[in-house]
């Protein structure tokens, strides 16, 4: 593999984008914004400034990234030559599902088709192509450069020669991959995204407050960033999303959301993208900001 397709520049994309420009990939970074496409190129550049001042790149080789990525808004012409395409956009079904329709339409027939989705059943979005043997998941983690992990999801058709590609593809930029099959939450969200409800509730209830809680993981059970901080990073809506993908796809009522992950959620306070989350990203102090409307609402 040579070429590399990757559908999205948000925080996933422009992430993927980087790691794979930066081991020698020539990538095609697709959005259909224009802003976002600009966004994209400036995050990795900083990015790739940062590494550089840990003394892990030099100057050189941040251009050498930066020139094996070209960006398009147009899908056909940003896919014609990928020997796999990426997607990595919203965590929306039907956005996905049109976008596999149009990678199968406008790849050619070699090409691989891996989605970045962090909960949405893989088989499913291989039913939307013609080609579901060559159809994965590529489960990278946030913040892409920095973390090692990969989940490798492999869907009910998913051939062995892709999978292998897959797993041996990830080694080659630096990740470590692990093969996982296709269930509601695969293994990463099925064990994480539980355990931040569980924080949430108990923030609810009034167990603990948001710092207590995240002290007791980071310094107990050596988390290097407490369940509510993660869950900010992650994105609350995210959060609240898979847990809706879990209840529904088991039927089990332990995977229920907490009320106030809702309420946060409808408040428009979802975490870093929003600036407020459980923490207050606004402030240098990244003070709590936990409206008291809501425990207050929940505990009278």
């Amino acid at each position: 593999m040579k070429n590399i397709s990757v559908i999205g520049a948000g925080t996933m994309g422009n992430g993927i984008a980087h790691v794979f420009a930066q081991n020698g990939f020539k990538v095609s970074l697709i959005d259909v914004s224009d802003t976002g496409l600009k966004k994209a190129l400036e995050t990795i550049s900083q990015n790739l400034d940062r590494q550089i001042k840990k003394g892990l790149l030099t100057e050189e080789q941040k251009n050498n990234t930066l020139s094996n990525i070209q960006t398009t808004g147009n899908l056909p012409n940003g896919v014609q030559y990928a020997d796999l395409a990426i997607e990595a956009v919203t965590e929306n079904p039907s956005i996905k599902l049109q976008i596999f329709k149009d990678l199968d339409l406008h790849t050619s027939a070699h090409c691989l088709l891996a989605s970045n989705t962090s909960s949405i059943s893989i088989s499913t979005i291989a039913a939307a192509t013609s080609r579901p043997d060559k159809v994965i998941g590529m489960h990278f983690m946030n913040p892409v450069p920095v973390m090692k992990l990969v989940e490798v999801i492999k869907g009910k058709e998913t051939s062995e020669s892709t999978t292998l590609s897959i797993l041996a593809l990830s080694e080659k930029i630096g990740k470590i991959p692990v093969a996982v099959n296709d269930s509601p939450g695969f293994i990463a969200n099925r064990i994480l995204i539980p355990m931040i409800n569980e924080a949430i509730y108990a923030l609810h209830e009034g167990v603990a407050g948001v710092q207590e809680i995240d002290a007791v993981m980071k310094l107990g059970m050596a988390h290097p960033m407490g369940p509510l901080q993660l869950a900010d990073l992650i994105g609350l809506d995210i959060c609240l999303y898979i847990l809706k993908v879990l209840h529904d796809g088991f039927n089990d009522p332990k995977y229920t959301p907490c009320p106030l992950l809702f309420s946060m959620v409808e408040a428009g306070q979802k975490g870093i993208k929003s600036g407020e989350g459980f923490y207050n990203y606004h402030s240098e102090s990244k003070e709590l900001i936990v409206a008291d409307r809501f425990l207050n609402s929940f505990q009278s």
